[in-house]
């Protein structure tokens, strides 16, 4: 696979991630199952989960604690051979400000699905 063809599975990977992550609750399952293979898994420093039902769960969460957030790409996506890592912002929809942040990394199965996300927390508000 050319390292360009390889970017773009990593991009795309990751654009399916935060579809799922920005779903509304009637979609979330779909935009799970379109991301994540079966078995994949979540881990971060407040969950460690498997499987699709699992995951939108945890998705859930953290729309029910932030609510009026979306999760959005901050800079960009680097991998290599089946895995990609990126910054991510939960920003306000009303005012823009971006109270939590983190870094993901991806391990992704042959057809460009996520197989495990590692995810790092950088920046949380006090008493989140």
């Amino acid at each position: 696979m050319s390292a360009s063809a390889n970017a773009r599975r990593h991009e795309d990977a990751v654009a399916r991630y935060f579809e799922a992550w920005n779903a509304a609750p009637e979609a979330r399952a779909e935009a799970v199952a379109a991301a994540w293979t079966n078995d994949g898994g979540y881990t971060d420093p407040l969950a460690d989960v498997r499987g699709h039902e699992q995951i939108a769960a945890v998705i859930g969460a953290a729309h029910e604690q932030f609510p009026g957030f979306s999760f959005r790409l901050a800079g960009p996506v680097d991998g290599h051979h089946d895995t990609a890592r990126f910054s991510w912002e939960l920003v306000s929809d009303a005012d823009g400000s971006a109270p939590v942040a983190g870094s993901d990394v991806v391990t992704l199965d042959g057809e460009g699905r996520i197989r495990a996300v590692l995810g790092f927390l950088d920046r949380v508000p006090a008493g989140a």
